[in-house]
């Protein structure tokens, strides 16, 4: 079992509650009672991956601390147990298990990485507990049939397609290799590659693996320089991918590296330092330094206010918008709160606007965004927004 970090997330000064009486408790819903609503977390928060989990979890607790702070939700305050999986399924299952069984949660929020939630999704689909917010895009989490399931962020296979799109398009590239994490997440990445090059009539010059919460990138380098191609996509985590394009560069492999939203964009560039420059990622939450658009703002805003020397990211963005569709899910619930009545708010409400970004959900469709945005790292380590590979916007 993982590390365990309970946080009510900046609670106001509240008398203390009125005991529930033994009717009310017999009736409440796991995870409610008259002054809370308990959220559960499994998700990296020590290892090569740390910097994902955490960087979810401040974004949950902002949104969060920003909705206690204005009185709640129907006065209850929003809590957040988490529990550190080091991005290892086994260790998710267990900390899901506990979560349910002994925390009692109301639902599980921003768990991280496609092999972690694919062990702990169908744990929290067989109790009926709300799955809010992976983060990651695999194909599955987007069965109609998980009516638990509530995502976000757009998927691995429409990012896989955007990079094949520019790469070939505006770059005019036809030799492509891949560097991906050998599970279930970097297959995903890997059936998406394919399917969109075999619909440009062109394979994969070559294919490079590492595993899973190592940086032992080397032979998959061997493997991929042989092939002299003119772009390496990744699928991966920031610390082996990193350590990748280090030794590229140092060997004088000539590519574009392209990588995937999952990769941790911030923390990707810090590992990079001045090797990062010119590493393009693509995106799926809006930049968090563009304060023209209102969400943007409130998050800013949110995050200061919940710690500030906290810095905006990708990832935590993305945990602020997580955190914001639980809220907002949460005070559109009809009649006593239940899991079932939260889940039913988003399939009625259909449409949230988080404020210049809209979440839509429909019959069949429990994915709110499908939107892919490019990134490109600069010289000093920030992030540019461009509309396509090789351009000046």
């Amino acid at each position: 079992m993982g590390n365990c970090l309970t946080q009510r997330a900046a609670l106001p000064a509240i008398a203390l509650a009125v005991a529930l009486s033994a009717t009310y408790a017999a009736k409440a819903e796991v995870g409610v009672t008259d002054t809370t609503i308990t959220f559960g977390q499994s998700a990296a928060l020590d290892g090569p991956a740390a910097a994902l989990g955490s960087g979810m979890r401040e974004g949950i607790l902002a949104a969060f601390a920003e909705a206690n702070s204005n009185g709640g939700v129907a006065g209850r305050q929003l809590e957040l147990k988490s529990y550190d999986d080091g991005y290892e399924p086994e260790r998710a299952i267990s900390n899901v298990q506990n979560l349910i069984n002994q925390d009692k949660v109301f639902g599980l929020i921003g768990a991280v990485g496609t092999p972690t939630s694919k062990a702990t999704q169908p744990i929290a689909t067989e109790n009926a507990v709300p799955f809010v917010g992976p983060f990651t895009g695999a194909g599955f989490l987007r069965d109609a049939a998980l009516n638990n399931v509530i995502n976000v962020r757009g998927t691995y296979g429409q990012e896989t397609e955007a990079w094949i799109k520019h790469l070939t398009e505006d770059l005019g590239y036809d030799r492509i290799a891949i560097l991906y994490q050998d599970d279930s997440f970097g297959r995903v990445g890997l059936a998406g590659v394919n399917k969109a090059l075999e619909k440009r009539g062109l394979k994969l010059v070559a294919e490079g693996t590492y595993k899973r919460n190592t940086t032992a990138v080397k032979s998959a380098l061997l493997a991929i320089r042989k092939a002299k191609p003119q772009a390496v996509v990744m699928v991966g985590a920031y610390k082996p991918i990193a350590q990748f394009i280090k030794l590229a560069r140092k060997t004088k492999l000539g590519a574009t590296y392209v990588n995937i939203s999952f990769v941790g964009s911030k923390a990707l560039a810090k590992e990079l330092g001045k090797d990062g420059e010119g590493v393009v990622i693509t995106q799926v939450v809006p930049f968090p330094w563009d304060g023209s658009i209102p969400l943007v703002q409130r998050y800013q805003a949110a995050m200061k206010a919940h710690d500030a020397a906290a810095e905006p990211g990708f990832v935590s963005l993305e945990g602020y918008m997580v955190g914001r569709i639980a809220i907002m899910a949460l005070e559109k619930a009809q009649g006593d709160l239940t899991r079932q009545s939260f889940l039913q708010a988003v399939a009625d409400t259909g449409s949230f606007d988080l404020g210049g970004i809209t979440l839509n959900y429909g019959p069949g469709d429990n994915q709110g965004m499908d939107e892919v945005f490019l990134s490109i790292i600069q010289a000093d380590g920030s992030f540019k927004a461009v509309q396509r590979l090789g351009g000046s916007s």
